[in-house]
């Protein structure tokens, strides 16, 4: 079974991305801060040959405009909905195993990866979490998926993955890495202290 690597990453505008960070550094270093991010993200797991990458852009239209993106890649539009409806969509459309992750996780490397797809030989789902109590990582082994996977999660909290393990309760879950999200001016500041 081929293994697929989704990656959703939002076009790299001024104001269109990371408002929260923006809020506390200005939305001028929350993009370069986003677009290095990105380019470091897709170097790092888009050319990796243990599994298909392909980048889920947001707005669709995007998914058009090769000069947005730093690598060729299978590109293809989020959809409509809250983060939920579209991450659904991207897990039930894999054929075999599949992870998604976001663009703006700046310690993600291809070990991660790896290390949560060889989770999903065991597990029914594999989550990643970040310190702040979302997370950066969630895989599928098969496209059959809970009804209310993503019913009633809180994005953007501390509650995120909490409220996502709940839907999952019954379910063979396997957690892979803690990563640093960086998505308001403490953590960012506290990247930048390292």
């Amino acid at each position: 079974m081929t293994r697929t690597l989704v990656i959703f990453a939002r076009a790299a505008r001024l104001g269109q991305v990371k408002q929260r960070l923006a809020r506390g550094i200005g939305p001028t270093a929350a993009l370069a801060f986003y677009r290095r991010t990105l380019v470091t993200v897709l170097r790092r797991l888009g050319r990796d040959r243990r599994w298909r990458t392909v980048l889920a852009v947001t707005p669709d239209h995007a998914a058009s405009m090769a000069r947005l993106w730093p690598l060729k890649l299978v590109r293809a539009g989020q959809g409509r909905g809250d983060l939920g409806a579209r991450m659904a969509r991207s897990l039930a459309r894999a054929r075999g195993p599949v992870c998604i992750v976001g663009a703006d996780i700046p310690d993600l490397e291809a070990r991660h990866v790896w290390r949560a797809f060889r989770a999903l030989g065991a597990a029914e789902f594999v989550l990643g979490p970040a310190e702040d109590g979302g997370y950066w990582l969630i895989g599928a082994r098969c496209r059959r998926l809970p009804y209310a996977l993503f019913a009633k999660v809180r994005w953007s909290t501390a509650h995120a993955l909490a409220d996502t393990r709940a839907n999952l309760r019954g379910r063979r879950v396997a957690m892979v890495d803690r990563l640093p999200d960086v998505d308001d001016a403490d953590a960012y500041q506290r990247r930048r202290a390292r």
